[in-house]
């Protein structure tokens, strides 16, 4: 017999079978959500529509509106304090450049990244700093965990018929941090992103971080050269795909490397696009059965061309704590990142 769920018993046991029986949840412990607790997330939003619809989600078509938000949160574990985070993540999913049709039916294994900036961070008490791309904060791992529920839930991503990543990957679990600001010597990325407002959130369809390890450098362009020497690798998604976005996540000390150099986060940007360069031949020999664009196709075999066409898509952001390592977050290919304010 199928086992009926009752959310107002509150048992743990009985969700996580309940749930498992009918193809939900993620395969970790769930929390029940009981009308008291949806009540309180949409509480948070103040006086917005709760059935509005924020976003149709594909493969499924299904329909995100705050009330299913809220119930998705509370499955995950989520605050009230972080419902608008998570309300603004799933409008920035809909933006027809980030491709979500595409991001859930490739074989890759991309997941949508979310980044939070400014009060909201704080507010909500994400983790900025010392191992934010990892476990022990609550704010990061169930926000990311939320969006993963939604994604399974409301669009339909299940690993077979709405999913198609090859192997999958970790960060489809969870993928959120928050951006660390007060060490970046060029203040908020969302600002340079041309979102203003006071808190924002940035969703970047990408792999999971490539480590950058550099403990002895002293000048900005020895630890960038690393940088870049991660952005070549023949493996990555970007490698044949010249409108790949790469996503920088520098430590505080190696931003504040470059900062005090007076590099800007455009010099950065600059540097690596001419830095992160690959000989032409041996792309082609890599990738020759791919369509290239008509200027690559122009290019001859001892020419190089960055791994990238533009530096604007390489985005540099400071994230992390004490230590010496960055990271690479290359991006699908064909998707862009979405940058919008933190709205109810």
């Amino acid at each position: 017999m199928p086992i009926q769920i009752d959310v107002a018993s509150d048992d743990p046991e009985l969700i996580m079978r309940a749930y498992s029986e009918h193809g939900w949840g993620d395969g970790l412990p769930l929390v029940a959500p009981t009308e008291e607790r949806v009540a309180a997330m949409l509480a948070a939003l103040g006086s917005a529509d709760p059935d509005e619809v924020i976003a149709t989600l594909p493969p499924r078509v299904g329909e995100a509106t705050r009330r299913i938000i809220a119930v998705n949160a509370v499955l995950a574990g989520c605050e009230p304090s972080h419902m608008a985070v998570l309300v603004s993540a799933v409008r920035a999913l809909a933006a027809d450049v980030l491709n979500l049709r595409g991001v859930n039916a490739t074989t890759h294994p991309v997941a949508p990244l979310v980044i939070v900036h400014g009060t909201a961070a704080t507010a909500g008490g994400y983790n900025s700093g010392l191992g934010a791309f990892g476990p022990g904060n609550r704010a990061n791992a169930t926000t990311g965990r939320a969006l993963r529920l939604i994604l399974l839930h409301v669009a339909g991503a299940i690993p077979g018929p709405g999913d198609a990543s090859t192997q999958g990957g970790p960060a489809k679990y969870s993928y959120c941090v928050a951006e660390n600001i007060e060490e970046s010597p060029w203040g908020g990325y969302a600002a340079d992103a041309g979102v203003t407002t006071a808190s924002a959130i940035t969703v970047h369809c990408g792999e999971a971080p490539h480590n950058v390890h550099d403990m002895e450098s002293d000048d900005p362009a020895a630890v960038l050269d690393k940088v870049a020497s991660t952005m070549t690798q023949w493996g990555s998604n970007n490698a044949p795909i010249s409108q790949g976005e790469y996503f920088v996540a520098l430590c505080p000390e190696h931003a504040a490397l470059c900062g005090d150099a007076g590099w800007s986060r455009e010099h950065v940007a600059s540097y690596l696009f001419n830095k992160a360069t690959v000989r032409v031949g041996d792309a082609r020999a890599a990738f020759n059965s791919l369509a290239w664009a008509p200027w690559q196709q122009r290019l001859s075999d001892d020419d190089r061309m960055s791994m990238t066409e533009h530096p604007r898509n390489i985005k540099v952001f400071v994230v992390g704590g004490a230590g010496k390592h960055s990271s690479v977050i290359p991006s699908w290919g064909m998707t862009r990142s979405v940058t919008l304010p933190v709205e109810p």
